[in-house]
């Protein structure tokens, strides 16, 4: 796709920030390599390693991080949201400098977990490097509370997730006093992220087991991540302490251009006020991700542009989709058997109540990175 092809798109695409990961690298080294692209890529590193150094009072060098291509470590938790950070606004800088590409032009932008602080910042509500302030602030206690949290995804291959049912079985859990357990993540109807200290997760997979959870299948993640959109976040009182930061936070007043779709809420939310309120909910409730990509389908988004350093899950996602819409009213999808479509029957019903779904038939989606690196610049 050539600039001038992605810059007629922008009436009917959306930008999508990802979030923290295991890996956080992807190909910014090869971005600050550029001879173009570098001196951008370095004043955006520089300048997010000041603001991290600031509020973690380490030496930080982000550039040193970038160019050595270290790998992430919950030590490093810190110094990876502020590269992440940086390099999403450092991808959208190159786009409008190099290419003439203003991501404000676009419909509409989101992101996953950390991603919806640079997605706002982006739609002009906050600047970046203020922003980031606040999950900076509380990062040391973030990763601390890692410590004995264990990530896991819930699916079943059949039917609805019964929502009622985790709900319920999570808060009895957490009432024993044991460990708190909780939804991070709502991936799909038939898929959601959950988060739990201790035996936690063990405890709700046994309860499933005993009626009509039992085909649901729990898969846990060897990683360790901070408990973030989970009710862990309450015990050092982050959410009230981000609040209080938020109060002096620059900013924040006026409507977001482009709309922005809050996976705090699963909609277009932010008016000219309330983004604060909104990043206060960020830490401890779900992540709606269903639900905005739904949004976008509704929306008629035709292409949708991963910002930042190697987008996993909100691609994942789309792929996913598409796979399962493909399958249900085509039969087949890369030449797999007929016999796929009853992996994927909680979709069926949905075909004939929400049309929207077929959208994702016609969306195109990239990461930004491997764009800009294929463009031939001088």
């Amino acid at each position: 796709m050539t600039p001038d092809q992605l810059k007629q798109r922008l009436p009917n695409l959306a930008f999508a920030f990802r979030g923290y990961n295991v890996t956080n690298q992807g190909r910014s080294a090869e971005l600050l390599e550029n001879p173009v692209y570098a001196p951008i890529v370095q004043a955006c590193l520089q300048r997010a390693g000041n603001v991290c150094a600031e509020m973690t009072s380490k030496t930080v060098d982000l550039v040193a991080r970038v160019r050595n291509r270290e790998a992430t470590t919950l030590d490093t938790y810190a110094e990876d949201i502020a590269m992440i950070m940086a390099m999403e606004d450092a991808q959208l800088k190159i786009l409008d400098k190099c290419f003439g590409i203003e991501a404000r032009s676009a419909k509409t932008c989101f992101g996953y977990s950390l991603g919806e602080i640079s997605a706002v910042a982006a739609a002009g509500v906050f600047d970046c490097y203020e922003s980031m302030r606040v999950p900076l602030a509380l990062s040391a206690d973030c990763a601390q509370l890692a410590a004995g949290v264990t990530l896991a995804v819930l699916f079943s291959r059949g039917v609805v997730l019964p929502m009622d049912l985790l709900t319920r079985l999570c808060l009895e859990i957490n009432q024993a006093g044991q460990g708190v357990i909780g939804v991070s993540a709502l991936l799909s109807p038939n898929s959601i992220l959950l988060m739990g200290q201790g035996d936690t997760l063990d405890r709700l997979q046994a309860r499933l087991g005993e009626g009509d959870g039992k085909k649901l299948h729990l898969r846990k993640h060897s990683a360790v991540f901070p408990p973030l959109h989970t009710p862990i976040m309450w015990e050092r009182s982050i959410p009230n302490r981000a609040g209080v930061i938020m109060h002096t936070i620059k900013a924040g007043f006026g409507l977001p251009v482009p709309t922005v779709l809050s996976l705090v809420t699963g909609k277009a939310s932010y008016d000219a006020f309330n983004a604060r309120e909104h990043m206060q909910r960020w830490i401890d409730h779900p992540q709606r991700l269903w639900d905005v990509v739904y949004e976008t389908l509704k929306m008629k988004i035709e292409t949708v542009v991963h910002v930042g350093p190697e987008p996993n899950i909100v691609p994942a996602t789309y792929s996913r989709l598409r796979d399962n819409v493909e399958t249900e009213t085509r039969g087949s999808i890369r030449k797999r058997a007929l016999s796929a479509v009853v992996q994927h029957p909680w979709i069926r019903p949905m075909l004939g109540q929400r049309t929207t779904l077929l959208q994702a038939l016609r969306i195109e989606q990239f990461n930004l990175e491997d764009w800009l690196l294929e463009q031939q610049v001088a």
